[in-house]
């Protein structure tokens, strides 16, 4: 089965026109017009001075796109990122001059390692304040410029549905990424009679379904039928092409292994034969790494293939097997893997190419890789914690154990979100997933902190009703509790679970294996969550078992509603989490992972 991605809202084009502002129609009615027209239901954002004219138009058009508080820049970014990702659409994020522009910057760097769709509109200080000083003047082209792939700044109101499209477009064609529009406060409210163009409509993704060059297809075809033993690693370039089904059969077909980075979680359905799982050095399984170390071909399917994805390049490795990499964008086709055959196009497209080419395994082989990729998938992960270690004081839980509670205690193929830190590993490695299709998001483009709160936000609004569970940890919980604030107000169906263990426990771990134990500024104060979360109007309770955890999850599974449950988990030095990096060698030493 595969993961349906929720249907948008019907457009309604022949809906009747709001009344003018008075004094006429400005830019910001074209701006507003614009998204309307193309699709847009949802964006998120914070006010500032000189968007006051945008909030206006926004005011008279509440029936056609819905305007979601948020409480900080950066957490609105990162909702309109994960609204995106989890409903493959473009996301919406507008913000303010001077501190606004500052603080998304910080959201929009996730998407934009990610390859997510993002919009950022910002409006600016009037033109003719440019280079005087004024408050909130910065250079927000050179700001952005780390962090979109496509900026422009709108010098007229009749300009602004044109670049809007042209915006929209940008930002799903090629590889995904931010696109940042600029609007000046005076082109806000600079009269026009700019309307969309009648045909306007909201851009799909894939942009377009672009095809490999023939005689690469053919190649890569021969190199993989000629592999003993094939493996595919699959990323996030899979769920925006919905190439799921077609993975899968070419998998099936060849007799190849089939792992996940974890941007690609989902890529298959949980039950997929030649599926071995998650690899990488955060959050995989052993067997899963030792089948990708072990591959005498690999083919990677919209994967960045970097460093965390490949177990510190050794799986596959540079100058080793033959490699094959398809990719939307021509440039990243192979660029990691000196010598790779690069296969550019979109992924859906260019797997159905191949399994055109391909020439099925025969049985006995078959048979034989399947016994392998099914050990490999079965094989177990590190025990926790040493059969000799004293008990864990009473109200500490292990987080994989919670995270097989929380799973086992919810619908099938429930959304879930997972922090940097404690939660990615954890639910990377024991959170249960029928269905292929991203309902697993986990943000691997820089691992900010602070991103499974709001991040909630937008996977809510974009499947609206659909009861989710967000995994957090303290650490990250006081960067963005409040946010917890928009959840309550908005009544979102969400579940929180945070892992407190007083710490920045991945840094801490860090310093314990490299550093000689030395830790250094890794020890904050403590936050009561539950009253934090209290007093942002969230019902909160401190768990301190697994039956209590299990009461909590199934009350929440009867009536979804905002619920932030806080568990008190080992230190990370005190268990041993499943990523390779904690791995040690024949010496006895670990070695230090490469980001």
């Amino acid at each position: 089965m595969y993961d349906v991605q929720p249907e948008r809202a019907p457009l309604a084009p022949a809906a009747p026109q709001p009344e003018p502002a008075p004094g006429g129609r400005r830019g910001s009615d074209a701006l507003v017009d614009a998204l309307v027209a193309a699709g847009v239901t949802t964006l998120f954002g914070v006010p500032g001075d000189t968007g006051v004219a945008l909030y206006d138009a926004l005011y008279r058009r509440t029936d056609d796109i819905r305007h979601v508080l948020a409480r900080d820049e950066r957490h609105a970014a990162a909702m309109a990122d994960a609204y995106a990702r989890s409903g493959n659409r473009v996301g919406v994020v507008e913000v303010s001059s001077g501190g606004g522009t500052t603080y998304v910057v910080g959201g929009l760097g996730e998407a934009y390692a990610a390859g997510v769709p993002v919009l950022l509109i910002t409006s600016d200080i009037h033109s003719a304040s440019r280079g005087t000083g004024a408050l909130t003047e910065i250079d927000q082209v050179a700001l952005f410029s780390a962090v979109t792939k496509w900026t422009r700044v709108a010098e007229r109101a009749d300009d602004l549905p044109g670049l809007v499209a042209e915006a929209l477009l940008e930002a799903v064609s090629g590889r995904p990424a931010p696109v940042a529009l600029i609007v000046p406060e005076n082109v806000l409210d600079e009269p026009t009679e700019a309307r969309p163009a009648p045909d306007a409509d909201a851009p799909a993704l894939p942009a377009r379904r672009t095809a490999a060059p023939a005689p690469a297809v053919a190649e890569a075809a021969r190199l993989l039928c000629a592999a003993h033993r094939p493996a595919v690693l699959a990323g996030s370039g899979v769920h925006v092409s919905g190439a799921w089904h077609s993975l899968e059969q070419l998998a099936d077909t060849l007799g190849a292994a089939v792992a996940t980075s974890l941007h690609g979680r989902g890529a298959v359905r949980g039950d997929f034969p030649w599926s071995v799982g998650v690899v990488g050095n955060n959050g995989a399984l052993p067997g899963a790494n030792a089948l990708m170390r072990e591959a005498d071909a690999v083919l990677l399917v919209g994967t960045r293939a970097n460093a965390t994805d490949t177990n510190s390049w050794t799986g596959p490795a540079r100058g080793g097997v033959p490699v094959i990499q398809i990719d939307i964008d021509p440039a990243r086709a192979g660029r990691n893997f000196p010598g790779a055959l690069g296969l550019p196009g979109d992924a859906d497209t260019v797997l159905r190419q191949l399994l055109a080419a391909v020439t099925p395994a025969d049985e006995d082989r078959r048979a034989e890789r399947l016994t392998a990729v099914r050990g490999a998938a079965s094989a177990p992960a590190p025990e926790p914690r040493p059969a000799d270690a004293p008990p864990l004081r009473d109200g500490l839980l292990l987080p994989d154990e919670v995270v097989r509670v929380v799973c086992a205690g919810l619908p099938a193929d429930t959304p879930v979100i997972a922090d940097p830190g404690t939660p990615t590993p954890n639910v990377a490695v024991h959170w249960r997933q029928r269905r292929a299709g991203r309902t697993v998001v986990i943000p691997r483009g820089h691992g900010p902190m602070g991103y499974a709160i709001p991040a909630a936000v937008g996977v809510a609004m974009a499947r609206p009703g659909t009861p989710l569970v967000s995994f957090t940890a303290d650490g990250s919980f006081a960067m963005a509790c409040g946010e917890l604030e928009t959840v309550s107000r908005l009544a979102l169906p969400v579940l929180f679970v945070q892992f407190t263990n007083h710490s920045l426990g991945w840094i801490k771990m860090l310093q314990h294996l490299y550093t000689g134990r030395r830790y250094f500024g890794v020890d904050p104060g403590t936050i009561d969550a539950v009253a934090v979360a209290g007093g942002c109007g969230v019902e909160a309770y401190a768990v301190r078992s697994l039956a209590e955890l299990a009461a909590h999850v199934a009350d929440f599974a009867k009536r979804p509603r905002p619920l932030y449950l806080d568990v008190e988990v080992p230190h990370m030095i005190d268990y041993t989490p499943p990523v390779p990096a904690w791995d040690r060698g024949p010496s006895g030493d670990a070695e230090r992972p490469v980001y």
